[in-house]
């Protein structure tokens, strides 16, 4: 049994998802689905699309739910892969519930295109920005954005994503990011000034996760309840508190609440580990989430990548050696 991560923001590349069209009928079929549920030619976005096109928050999302989509059916139909939980990060939560039988495919693919759509006109563009912070534990987190803030008063700024352990992303006013980035000293900031602290500026279009995103979630809401939400096939993890769950309603309102809260990466695989789940693979574009898991515990889990065709016989070759 697998649990399956599906990948955020940031894992997608040009050309992602062919090698699975080019071998497989069913991630043919998915990507014609596709491409017929958003009436855009969605192979052509895909295998041609520039790295600008494809980090269009609009283009972004659904081209990651497609390929996770396609990858997991890949994976399912093809070679019997076994499903004991799912989470995705983000963006990904879309295609474990899709994955799951919570929602349709193609309502989900509508769907992410008007998050995406909905998170990129909620912030004039400059005026919010993200930025990783390393070195920090959680509570640290929260002392600097409330002295950011503070001092340089401009707001808001918070935690964004907690991906690994001394990896937290915050989120919020670029003036306030701007004013940290000045003044960071994190002997000034902190009663015990950690070891290595260091800020690492991220280039996205918008600041995802955070109060700004407010507009963002109430169209959500109104896109959400609109769609119709059953019961999981196995449990999912989910971003907005950790937990695992099944139930339609509480699966809906949990994505709804994700757009303006953290995503809660580091510990929903704390849950995963205590559920003893530990054979993973990452459905998608990149090996983001494989980077994140051997920071979170690389001698619990084992992580398995579906990037290139010799991934998915690594993948055949084991189910074969675990069958006997």
């Amino acid at each position: 049994m697998f649990t399956l991560a599906f990948p955020g923001q940031g894992s997608q590349q040009p050309g992602m998802g062919r090698f699975l069209f080019d071998n497989f009928k069913i991630a043919q079929e998915t990507f014609e689905e596709g491409s017929e549920a958003l009436k855009q030619d969605m192979k052509k976005l895909c295998f041609e699309g520039s790295e600008a096109d494809l980090a269009l928050t609009e283009n972004t999302q659904p081209a990651l739910l497609l390929v996770s989509t396609a990858t997991q059916k890949v994976l399912r139909q093809e070679f019997a892969v076994k499903v004991a939980a799912a989470a995705g990060h983000s963006i990904g939560e879309y295609a474990a519930l899709v994955a799951a039988g919570v929602t349709r495919f193609d309502d989900s693919l509508r769907a992410v295109r008007t998050r995406g759509q909905a998170m990129q006109s909620a912030v004039p563009v400059g005026q919010g920005g993200m930025v990783a912070v390393l070195g920090l534990e959680p509570e640290q987190i929260e002392t600097l954005c409330a002295y950011a803030v503070k001092n340089s008063g401009f707001a808001p700024l918070s935690a964004a994503n907690f991906n690994s352990p001394g990896q937290i992303v915050i989120s919020g006013s670029q003036k306030a990011i701007n004013w940290l980035k000045d003044n960071f000293k994190p002997e000034v900031i902190f009663a015990e000034a950690p070891k290595r602290a260091k800020l690492i500026p991220l280039s996205v279009s918008a600041p995802f996760h955070c109060e700004m995103m407010k507009p963002a979630e109430d169209k959500m809401r109104e896109v959400l309840t609109a769609m119709e939400f059953n019961t999981a096939a196995f449990p999912i993890i989910q971003n907005f508190h950790a937990k695992a769950e099944t139930e339609g309603k509480v699966l809906r309102e949990n994505l709804i609440r994700q757009v303006s809260a953290p995503v809660r990466w580091t510990q929903s695989m704390e849950v995963l580990k205590a559920l003893g789940h530990a054979n993973v693979i990452e459905c998608g574009a990149g090996k983001v989430v494989q980077g994140l898991l051997k920071k979170i515990d690389p001698d619990f889990f084992k992580v398995m990548t579906t990037t290139n065709m010799e991934d998915i016989k690594t993948i055949e070759e084991f189910l074969k050696a675990s069958s006997h």
